[in-house]
């Protein structure tokens, strides 16, 4: 469950803080620009984890998404919170983790009006699978599957609405990069 007083760092349309508002209250349909993440978790043999939104989620809730997300609270090191966003959300220590697209940007409107409107830095990360690795939050995560990358990127293709935006977006520009797994030519998709 989300503590009652966190805090999201408000952004300019240049990227620079300019204030903080309450992660509680700042989700609308007039959301304003703010600092978020995300992060795709690989394993050892090239998957990608993605998880389903609890249904309680304010954005997207029953949606397919990326491994996990978050926001930095003011102050805190963007590296801290994704480790911190990793442990809270799924359970888990990452063993490595890269920013692999520091610039994304995005906006999108839910079907229930409510506004995502971020400056979301995507890191990729890996753990070894196995039995026990993951321990979902279920106020976070419904479910989650470990999926090949090729064959995500197709089924996101086929059907986008089943997808988060932010999925929809950030995956074909991280198989441009060249995913763990990936068969040749397989960004084209």
């Amino acid at each position: 469950m989300a503590v009652v007083d966190e805090q999201v760092v408000l952004l300019s349309e240049s990227g620079s803080a300019i204030g903080v508002a309450p992660k509680a209250t700042v989700h609308t349909a007039h959301t304003p620009l703010h600092l978020a993440f995300s992060c795709h978790i690989f394993d050892e043999a090239g998957r990608v984890l993605v998880t389903r939104r609890a249904l309680a989620k304010r954005t997207w809730p029953g949606v397919w998404t990326n491994s996990f997300c978050g926001h930095p609270a003011p102050g805190e090191a963007m590296d801290a919170a994704v480790e911190r966003r990793a442990a809270a959300e799924l359970g888990v220590t990452l063993e490595s983790y890269t920013l692999a697209l520091p610039d994304f940007r995005y906006r999108a409107v839910d079907a229930s009006g409510v506004v995502e409107n971020e400056i979301c830095p995507v890191y990729t990360a890996r753990v070894t699978s196995g039995e026990g690795l993951l321990a979902p939050n279920p106020d976070e995560v419904m479910e989650y599957q470990w999926a090949d990358p090729v064959l995500l990127l197709a089924a996101i293709e086929a059907t986008p609405w089943a997808f988060s935006p932010w999925l929809t977006l950030q995956l074909p520009r991280l198989a441009g990069l060249g995913l763990p797994g990936q068969v040749a030519g397989a960004a084209a998709l």
